[in-house]
């Protein structure tokens, strides 16, 4: 099975999934190539850079994206999503919780739509828009430490799982 990411997870990032850019000046020497649908990236916070997200790719340039009860839908078809989680039984079949009703919107070009994969807890672009795919760091593969914050204690049964 394909694990979540929890809180305290540490994971490895390939840099060169997307394009080859020289950080120092922020300049693309290969690519960007755009993440395809389904793949976990690793990108600058929109509102602050200082800081690296993870979220699911959902929506392409060009594509409608819509959330109707809490299922995505591209292009007005169905979404097959496995790996999406809502666990808070509180918002469950509640219409007014953010991210449960959204679009429908046209994805930019240039712009990806992304979601977490634990969808009561994600802020993403339900909340802060469409991604500039010139942000993305990398594809997540591996996860390479994962520590238990509230039990204080290594979660080895999670190290060396790979990202899908």
């Amino acid at each position: 099975m394909i694990p979540t990411l929890q809180v305290g997870d540490h994971i490895l990032v390939s840099k060169f999934t997307y394009g080859v850019r020289i950080p120092v000046l922020d300049t693309w020497v290969l690519g960007p190539r755009a993440p395809r649908r389904g793949a976990i990236i690793v990108f600058k916070y929109p509102h602050d850079e200082t800081r690296d997200f993870i979220k699911r790719v959902i929506g392409l340039p060009g594509e409608v994206v819509e959330i109707r009860e809490r299922h995505v839908y591209i292009n007005d078809k169905p979404l097959d999503e496995a790996y999406s989680l809502y666990r808070d039984p509180v918002e469950q079949g509640n219409p007014h919780v953010p991210g449960e009703v959204y679009g429908p919107v046209r994805v930019p070009e240039d712009k990806l739509f992304v979601l977490g994969d634990n969808r009561d807890q994600s802020q993403d672009s339900r909340f802060w828009g469409f991604l500039d795919v010139h942000k993305v760091e990398g594809a997540a593969f591996i996860i390479y430490w994962s520590w238990d914050p509230t039990e204080g204690r290594l979660r080895w049964n999670r190290i060396g799982k790979p990202i899908h």
